[in-house]
């Protein structure tokens, strides 16, 4: 697939670059950041972070936002940050924030009009890894993350697929999005009516399922508006401690859903991550 490039920054000696891409399984043009850490300019390649954004964001939210780029040049990690959902004039869309482009809920879609175009769960998993490993100084050695929607698309490809990840971790994710509004609305536009197909998305469930046990970090603000009707951080914790499947929890109090939040404790996940990404002999 040819890249293009379209912007490239310097930062803390590494180099953010941000291409698009004509992708085969979502059929329309793609966008996504990668930062290079300093370790690849001098012939090292390096583990990469998946990092999944949440409703109504793109790329750029995470890259101005997010100040992840000193820890990850520090810890020789490349982030790669791609879209939340296909984009374009053919792309199927709703006038509401919380459904359809900017709103992809990283899954694979099986009613029209959604299903011609939004299969953000293929292009996160399968088509976009490979187009990075085989266009930058990367191992095929990755953990994924995410925030709320993107939080909820971090731990189901995770649980989905624990031989891809070293590690997961999310920020206020959507944690049970088949019994909250966001959730159910989504789903039933994509999935269609039959419930039963809606747990092959949705942590709270599929975590109960688990046969590999990832390193799994959650992360939640105390003071977070959405946490009680669409979160349901609770739900999630509850499953694991049923399932036995340990989790590393962190409430924040005070701390909303912004990237405030998140900006506040990101070195944190990247060090999570670089224990795994980097394990000791």
């Amino acid at each position: 697939m040819k890249l293009t490039l379209i912007n490239a920054n310097k930062s803390f000696d590494g180099w953010l670059k941000q291409y698009t891409h004509v992708s085969r399984v979502l059929a329309c043009e793609m966008r996504f950041s990668i930062f290079l850490p300093p370790q690849t300019a001098r012939g090292q390649s390096v583990p990469v972070l998946y990092w999944l954004s949440g409703l109504t964001c793109t790329d750029e939210n995470f890259v101005q936002k997010a100040g992840a780029f000193r820890k990850a040049a520090e810890l020789g990690i490349a982030l790669v940050v791609p879209d939340t959902s296909p984009r374009g004039e053919n792309v199927a869309d709703d006038e509401a924030y919380d459904l359809g482009q900017g709103a992809g809920f990283y899954l694979n879609a099986t009613r029209e009009p959604w299903s011609s175009h939004y299969h953000m769960y293929d292009y996160i998993v399968d088509e976009l890894p490979t187009l990075i490993e085989e266009s930058f100084p990367v191992l095929d050695i990755r953990s994924i993350s995410g925030h709320s929607m993107g939080g909820h698309g971090a731990i189901t490809i995770g649980l989905r697929n624990p031989d891809r990840y070293r590690a997961v971790s999310a920020f206020s994710p959507i944690s049970h999005p088949t019994q909250c509004p966001w959730g159910q609305k989504a789903f039933r536009a994509y999935l269609g009516d039959d419930i039963a197909a809606w747990g092959a998305y949705d942590s709270s469930l599929l975590i109960q399922q688990a046969k590999v046990q990832l390193p799994l970090l959650i992360d939640q603000g105390g003071a977070d508006p959405f946490c009680d009707d669409q979160l349901k951080p609770e739900s999630l914790l509850a499953a694991a401690e049923e399932a036995n499947y340990p989790v590393m929890s962190r409430y924040r109090e005070g701390y909303d859903h912004s990237y405030f939040y998140i900006s506040s404790f990101i070195d944190e996940h990247l060090a999570f991550h670089h224990s795994y990404l980097y394990p000791k002999a």
